[in-house]
């Protein structure tokens, strides 16, 4: 008995090793056909790089405009929680009423923060700001009326909540009138919507010629080799066999051209840093344009690949099955 454990034992390391074996050869095959099909498009360098630039570009297109649509967020995150409201005081509301206000609105749980400026500080703070500080003390009054300045919390700073909440607050007996700068921040996240459907929809257009580009390469390069794939299936060559130098040829040209595309974005980021340092110095602030992260580099890439590899499976799949040796 324990004589046939051992031969069986035997067996299944002798399938083992041989499968371990087949492996090896199977692996080093593909990588023998991958340097050989980078070989074949060093022989011929123009129509590499050509193919090579259009697929890069064309990923540089729609990767710019994510950049940018990246780049606006960063600068517009700020402000998603700048839904202030500030609140017009009546003007026959004395200090003390006013104070008892900003007690009560201190209690509601939608509030954050509050702020009062007394309508003296605001037209204090208005004389230096206008620049007509000695025309205006010759007012008989002040004209101005005191706010109460209302930061509400993250949860209400949406524009349908920040609205609710003003609606609420405009129902106080001492408060005339409200108001809510939200709007713009309405507008730009519409525009920013717009842009993201643009650049969704340019990606497309412009990946799908270049799968179209890369297969027609690859046919003309198949076209090229017709009598040589002849000849292999002649000498019984499999078809997949014939096809795998084609299909590396397609991952060579995402490959190249993914990298391609993140040199170009790095030197167009670099070229528009100082451009965008001089807007954000007008406006006496800091920007730093934010370039592709490490994983963004690495999603780039396997694009490429897998448009690259999609091109040439077309054309592979289609040329290649339809050549016989009977055709010679």
């Amino acid at each position: 008995m324990s004589i046939l454990f051992k031969g069986r034992n035997s067996q299944a390391e002798a399938y083992q090793k041989s499968w371990l074996l087949n492996m090896y050869f199977v692996i080093q095959n593909v990588l023998r056909q991958g340097v050989h099909s980078l070989g074949e498009m060093w022989r011929t360098p123009a129509a590499s790089l050509m193919t090579i630039a259009v697929l890069g570009l064309s990923l540089t297109l729609p990767a710019t405009l994510y950049l940018v649509v990246k780049n606006v967020q960063l600068v517009s995150s700020g402000f998603e929680n700048a839904a202030e409201i500030s609140l017009f005081v009546k003007k026959d509301t004395t200090e003390q009423e006013a104070g008892s206000l900003v007690n009560r609105l201190r209690l509601y749980p939608e509030i954050a923060q509050v702020d009062y400026i007394s309508k003296n500080d605001a037209l204090a703070e208005f004389k230096v700001a206008s620049g007509f500080g000695q025309a205006l003390n010759y007012l008989d009054e002040n004209p101005l009326p005191s706010v109460v300045l209302v930061t509400p919390t993250k949860r209400f700073t949406s524009a349908q909540a920040a609205r609710e909440l003003l609606l609420k607050l405009e129902q106080e007996r001492e408060v005339d009138f409200g108001k809510l700068d939200i709007e713009w921040l309405e507008r730009l996240n519409a525009l920013l919507s717009l842009l993201r459907e643009s650049v969704i929809t340019i990606a497309l257009l412009l990946l799908t010629s270049v799968i179209l580009i890369i297969g027609n390469t690859i046919r003309l390069s198949i076209m090229d080799k017709k009598e040589e794939i002849q000849v292999m299936k002649l000498v019984g060559a499999t078809n997949n066999f014939i096809q795998a130098p084609f299909l590396w040829t397609g991952i060579w040209y995402g490959l190249i051209g993914g990298l391609f595309s993140f040199i170009a974005i790095v030197v167009m980021m670099w070229w528009l840093a100082s451009a965008v340092s001089h807007v954000a110095g007008v406006y006496q602030t800091e920007f730093i344009l934010q370039g592709l992260s490490f994983n963004e580099f690495c999603l780039l890439v396997l694009l490429g690949i897998a448009l690259g590899l999609s091109g040439s499976f077309l054309s592979v799949k289609r040329y290649i099955d339809a050549i016989e040796p009977d055709k010679i």
